[in-house]
C-alpha cells in the first residue's frame, strides 16, 4: 500500500507589530519618568510641575523633526540614503506614479479616487497630523513650562511671568534648542551613516551587498 506525501505546509510567518512594541516602550518610559520625578518624599503636585513640561518638550521635537522630513523628502534626495527618495522622483510626482484619480488601484483608500480638496486632505494627511501634534505639543511645553517657572519664582520670592513673557525668555528657547539640536543631528546623521553602513535584515537599511551608491533601496 503506497502513502501519498502530504505537501509540506509553510507556516505563516509570525506577526510582529512594531507599533505594539513602540507603544510599550514608550509606556514604560513615560511610567519610569513619572516615577523618578516622584521621590519617596515628594507629594503629588510635585510630580506634575515639571513632568508634563519635560514630556510635551520631548513631544514637540520628535513631531517636528518627523514634519520638517516628511517635507523636505519630498523635493531634496542624497545619493546613496536609504532615507531619500529616488535621485529622479523629486517632488508631488504625477498622478500614475502615486496611484490618484483615475490611476487609484482596488485597494487604494477611497479618497485617492476623489478630486478637489478630499485628494488635497489625503495627499498632505500625514505631515497635516504631524505637524498638529507639534503645534499641540509645543503649546503644551509652554504651558506648563511657564506654570513650572513662575511656582519656581514664587518660591524664590520674585514676581510671576506671564505666558507671553515665559514664551520668549532664555529659559523656554534654551529648554527648545538643546531638543531640536539633538533631534536634527540624528537625521542627519541617519542619512548619511546609511549610504555606507549596514544592518542586516532591517528594514531602514540597504541589503550588506548593497552598492553605496544605491538610493532609496531598503532591505
Amino acid at each position: 500500500m503506497s502513502c501519498t506525501p502530504r505537501p509540506h505546509r509553510t507556516a505563516p510567518p509570525a506577526r510582529r507589530p512594531l507599533s505594539s512594541a513602540l507603544v510599550a516602550v514608550v509606556a514604560l518610559v513615560i511610567a519610569g519618568l513619572a516615577s523618578g520625578c516622584a521621590g519617596p518624599s515628594d507629594g503629588p503636585r510635585e510630580v506634575g510641575e515639571g513632568f508634563a513640561a519635560d514630556v510635551a518638550e520631548n513631544w514637540q521635537s520628535e513631531y517636528l523633526q518627523f514634519v520638517l522630513f516628511i517635507g523636505a523628502t519630498v523635493w531634496l534626495v542624497q545619493r546613496g540614503s536609504t532615507v531619500s527618495g529616488e535621485l529622479d522622483q523629486v517632488g508631488p510626482q504625477s498622478d500614475e506614479r502615486q496611484h490618484v484619480r483615475g490611476h487609484a488601484l482596488p485597494g487604494s483608500p477611497r479618497w485617492a479616487a476623489a478630486s478637489g480638496w478630499r485628494l488635497w486632505l489625503a495627499s498632505h494627511s500625514l505631515g497635516l497630523v504631524m505637524g498638529a501634534i507639534f503645534v499641540a505639543s509645543w503649546a503644551a511645553q509652554a504651558v506648563t513650562g511657564h506654570v513650572a517657572h513662575d511656582e519656581q519664582q514664587l518660591l524664590d520670592l520674585e514676581a510671576p511671568t506671564g505666558l507671553a513673557g515665559y514664551v520668549a525668555s532664555a529659559d523656554f528657547w534654551n529648554r527648545t534648542l538643546q531638543n531640536w539640536q539633538s533631534e536634527f543631528l540624528a537625521v542627519g546623521s541617519m542619512v548619511v551613516l546609511s549610504i555606507y553602513l549596514r544592518e542586516r535584515g532591517s528594514a531602514e537599511s540597504k541589503p550588506v551587498g548593497a552598492a553605496h551608491d544605491d538610493t532609496g533601496v531598503e532591505g
